[in-house]
């Protein structure tokens, strides 16, 4: 009985120990900034009444950040602070944020004080009624409307209709999630903004809800209407492994199919004019094209099986299951 007692007396002081939000912020070159930052976001937190840790991840910063990162961190043991090498992107930031996360529930912020952490509160009271995910949308953004806020509402649009995720806000920062929805997720790239359609193939339970926005008060943003681009491409990388990510067959098998049938097809009514009616073929470009589109089927196809050998190798060696368990009963 002792030992029983003790074991669960263990049990419970970890569990009190352990926070239960993590607030993952990304930092670069906001020397400005963090004071308030860091004031306000511990001030909501507290008003919380729930054990928290906040994680700075300074993405390579040249300024003073992590010199007052490091002092705050000194004085108060709840403030982590990882340090980059060099900038490597604010994805990767939030990567390495949710990889070290001991919370429940993870938050994500901006350092830039245009989200305000007093809507912390709201995110984690909507995952309280069962969300994985909830996203901040900045029904009333303080931001320049051509050069910030069509091409986000571009990209908004663009992104829903492509991967069935319907957000009005992709880019908002400001977003809670259950540490097992991140803890699932390899980000690369630029990914950050499409973890809730990423997260989506889990089967996960999606809300958004209003938040409010801040115009900038310190420095410049780092992002411009350049990134339209890159958020294009990375869609495209986002909506492949949605769709085809563990059965690449069966798009480049399609498309092998489609090419190596029209060429076979134009092929076969060369021959039949060459035979009926003894017209010269060498000359024509429909020649050309028939041997073109042949050639790339068969290409498509050899891609298509690549993959297949590709993403078994990445599930087996990995004993990486393809499929995502909630929960189980009677075990």
């Amino acid at each position: 009985m002792d030992a029983i007692a003790t074991h669960s007396q263990v049990i419970q002081a970890d569990k009190a120990s352990r926070p239960y939000v993590s607030v993952v912020v990304p930092i670069y070159n906001e020397e400005e900034s963090i004071p308030m930052l860091y004031s306000r976001l511990t001030t909501s937190l507290e008003q919380l009444g729930l054990p928290y840790e906040i994680i700075a991840a300074d993405d390579g910063s040249r300024d003073g950040s992590f010199a007052l990162l490091r002092e705050l961190a000194v004085q108060d043991h709840r403030l982590r602070v990882v340090r980059f090498r060099r900038n490597f992107g604010q994805t990767a930031a939030f990567a390495v944020g949710f990889a070290r996360a001991r919370g429940d529930v993870v938050i994500t912020i901006d350092a830039d004080l245009q989200n305000d952490p007093a809507d912390i509160g709201k995110l984690l009271a909507k995952v309280d009624e069962g969300y994985d995910v909830v996203s901040g949308w900045r029904e009333r953004r303080q931001d320049p409307f051509i050069n910030r806020r069509l091409p986000s509402m571009i990209a908004n649009r663009l992104i829903s209709w492509s991967t069935g995720v319907y957000l009005h806000d992709y880019g908002c920062s400001l977003k809670a999630y259950r540490i097992e929805v991140v803890r699932g997720i390899n980000l690369y790239g630029e990914l950050h903004r499409f973890i809730p359609a990423i997260a989506s193939w889990q089967g996960v339970a999606v809300a958004e809800i209003p938040v409010h926005h801040e115009a900038r008060k310190f420095g410049k943003s780092k992002y411009g209407i350049s990134r339209t681009l890159r958020v294009v491409l990375d869609l495209l990388t986002v909506r492949f492994l949605l769709s085809y990510g563990t059965r690449p067959m069966q798009i480049f098998g399609l498309m092998g199919l489609i090419s190596f049938g029209s060429g076979l097809l134009i092929g076969l009514y060369l021959t039949w004019i060459k035979l009926a009616y003894g017209a010269a073929i060498a000359d024509r470009p429909l020649l050309l094209m028939s041997i073109l589109l042949i050639v790339l089927g068969a290409q498509f196809v050899s891609m298509g099986l690549l993959g297949e050998l590709i993403v078994r190798t990445y599930y087996e060696t990995q004993s990486k299951p393809i499929y995502v368990v909630r929960e189980e009963i009677n075990t």
